[in-house]
């Protein structure tokens, strides 16, 4: 075994996240890596201190610049809002450093062009934070996709759905402005890179991109709303397959509705989030009396479930998606062999947030930039 040292970049929500991950990974594990975590950067000294004691780091500082610039930090996880992505990955890259970076890649389609860029001139590890699709279960599908247990796909469905800004009284925030902070810049990304993973890259696709509550109560009148609460596309895959998507902040009554549904020529595949360890799965044999969809629960038999529990139907949560990419990241750095998402797997998704947006505009179908 061998240390790692690790700067984080952010310690709100997903910098929290990825302090658990990193301090549980090794053990769980038996990475040949082991974090080390030497330095936390915040937006002041005060919240910088108080995540360094909180997560257990050994120092914190103000000026991510300070963190990259340290020698005892080896890598770099970047979970900052993401107007700073670009800025910290092309620093961290040109001192010779890993990086780990939340999704999206940047804020822009540019952004994510110059990132993936620095990160190949340097040749080194880099994978973007898409955690949902390493749940036990959506690796399970993606196994049985591979293994054709439901025949040719004919058809997806995806969609992810989350209500936090549905009461059109709840006042701004930073999510309510700008197009990077849309559903499109937030939640969008997501499923995408599900979709991708699932089905294999898109073709072309046609879509609508709208704002449902166009103003919301400040403290001195109503203030505008000036980016996307949900959108839907059509797409076309490279395989011919058809299929859509949907995404919203304004779904009233959805809280984590990641989901997709799969058609094939002998079965079909449902998954929901928010019942994320349980598959459904319909073959389309044996007496027509008896089909129907099975639930099935994961347990040891499935992808690294066993890791986590004994224990099958027990479950896994949300931190234990972070704790598995802590350890592809490790594994990447480790190996010097890319490891699935990359940075250029993230820019893959920026393309067809970027595209969607244009055939919003525009009318019609639009053909999606291969990367």
């Amino acid at each position: 075994m061998q240390d790692i040292g690790i700067g984080l970049v952010g310690g709100g929500y997903m910098g929290k996240a990825h302090a658990v991950a990193l301090s549980a990974v090794g053990p769980l594990f038996n990475t040949a890596l082991r974090p080390r975590l030497q330095v936390i950067a915040a937006t002041t000294p005060a919240s910088a201190e108080r995540y360094r004691a909180a997560y257990g780091f050994a120092r914190g500082t103000d000026d991510w610049r300070d963190l990259v610039a340290d020698p005892k930090v080896q890598a770099v996880v970047i979970a900052a809002p993401q107007a700073t992505h670009r800025a910290i990955a092309l620093a961290a890259f040109a001192a010779g450093k890993a990086v780990f970076c939340e999704k999206p890649l940047g804020a822009s389609l540019d952004d994510a062009r110059a990132m993936v860029a620095a990160a190949e001139a340097a040749n080194l590890p880099n994978m973007i934070g898409f955690n949902y699709v390493r749940t036990p279960a959506t690796q399970f599908v993606r196994q049985l996709l591979a293994e054709n247990a439901i025949g040719t796909p004919t058809w997806f469905r995806g969609e992810h759905t989350e209500d936090f800004l549905a009461d059109p009284a709840l006042p701004p925030t930073w999510r309510t402005q700008g197009r990077a902070n849309g559903c499109m810049g937030d939640l969008a990304p997501h499923p995408i890179n599900c979709l991708l993973a699932l089905m294999g890259p898109v073709a072309a696709l046609s879509a609508r991109i709208e704002t449902i509550h166009h103003s919301r109560p400040g403290p001195h009148g109503p203030e505008p709303v000036t980016n996307d609460d949900q959108a839907q596309l059509m797409l076309r895959f490279a395989s011919g397959v058809m299929g859509h998507l949907f995404v919203s902040r304004v779904a009233t009554g959805r809280k984590m509705g990641y989901a997709y549904e799969i058609h094939g020529t002998k079965g079909a595949i449902r998954f929901d989030q928010e019942d994320q360890n349980a598959v459904h799965l319909y073959r389309a044999e044996g007496p027509q009396a008896t089909r129907g969809f099975a639930r099935i629960l994961t347990g040891p038999a499935h992808p690294d479930y066993g890791a986590f529990c004994q224990g099958p139907g027990h479950g896994t949560g949300y931190q234990d998606q972070i704790i598995l990419e802590a350890r592809d990241f490790l594994q990447a750095i480790h190996s010097r062999t890319p490891v699935w998402p990359t940075f250029r797997d993230g820019l893959a998704v920026a393309q067809i947030i970027d595209t969607a947006f244009a055939a919003s505009e525009t009318g019609g179908w639009h053909p999606v930039p291969q990367t």
